[in-house]
């Protein structure tokens, strides 16, 4: 799949909702580096206590996880828009956000936004803009997946509002009617690639053969639904088939990543070109990711190239 030895990243993927075979799969394919943002996990939440056991587990258990398969592992830190919608915990929850968002491994605020466009959506969406510039942090935006473009052209226009330098704002799940809007204000513009739906790795190569690869960022949002935490390398090879340049291909599948969400000051190349050290004989919290009788991997993952070629045991 990655014939040109490339090292991706992939910026926005849920990997609490993935196995250990996604991370072994991803380090192959040449994933070095990932973003997980916090989001809603499929059904509503009702204590503010879950929320937080949820934020410690992305800076915590989910970071140790990934380290184990040669993978460096950030976070975004937010109240994800739907919900928001519950006003008595969603004030607790902004509670224990700045507990969280200056933590090791933290590189935003996000992912927020708008879900249904609500008044209280509204609230506190723009309460967690003015925590992100407090901190001085990126901030990661969901764009609704009904009323698109509105709902996109409005989170800009409330960006904006509160003084966010659109330079500072990765606007997400952006498609072909919202992109334009969205590089023409200077804001980043990230794509979610799914196998079946929304938007697919064939749009996505029109869409950089049409925009060029200026602030277009390629990710996988990979959850509990059908999708696929190999959507970044896929995408990758695609557009090398289909003509796009290998500095095209860098830049929408790693550079603008890293550029975006580096201004945290969190993430740098270093961390990984300087090597990463796998070994799975390490625990978190008395834990392994290896079961019973399994062979711990021990040793060091390049920069590029896959987990098995590059470890000793």
């Amino acid at each position: 799949m990655n014939t040109h030895n490339l090292m991706l990243i992939d910026p926005h993927i849920h990997m609490t909702s993935r196995t250990t075979d996604d991370y072994e799969r991803m380090r192959q394919a040449g994933i070095v580096a990932i973003i997980e943002p916090a989001f809603w996990l499929g059904q509503p939440r009702t204590e503010a206590g879950s929320f937080k056991d949820y934020f410690s587990s992305l800076v915590g258990w989910e970071r140790f996880r990934a380290s184990q398969f040669g993978i460096k592992h950030y976070c975004t830190i937010g109240l994800n828009s739907k919900e928001a919608n519950n006003e008595p915990l969603a004030e607790q929850v902004m509670e224990l956000l700045p507990l969280f968002v200056c933590k090791e491994g933290v590189v935003g605020v996000g992912e927020i936004g708008y879900d249904d466009q609500t008044p209280i959506e509204d609230k506190y969406f723009r309460a967690q803009l003015e925590l992100a510039k407090e901190v001085n942090m990126p901030v990661q935006v969901h764009t609704p997946h009904r009323d698109k473009k509105a709902g996109t052209i409005k989170s800009m226009e409330v960006c904006l509002e509160h003084g966010i330098a659109p330079d500072m704002v990765v606007i997400d799940h952006n498609n072909e009617e919202t992109v334009k809007d969205v590089l023409d204000r200077g804001f980043w513009a990230a794509f979610t690639i799914y196998p079946n739906s929304k938007m697919g790795n064939e749009r996505m190569v029109e869409i950089v053969k049409q925009y060029g690869s200026e602030r277009i960022i390629v990710n996988s949002s990979a959850d509990w639904g059908v999708s696929d935490p190999l959507s970044v390398p896929k995408t990758a090879s695609l557009m090398l088939e289909r003509g796009i340049s290998l500095e095209n291909v860098r830049k929408t599948c790693y550079q603008n990543a890293l550029d975006s969400f580096g201004k945290s000051g969190q993430m740098h190349e270093s961390d990984w070109l300087q090597g990463t050290t796998v070994d799975q004989r390490e625990k978190f919290s008395d834990n392994s990711v290896l079961r019973g009788g399994q062979t711990p991997v021990v040793g060091d993952v390049a920069a590029s190239g896959d987990l098995e070629s590059n470890i000793v045991r």
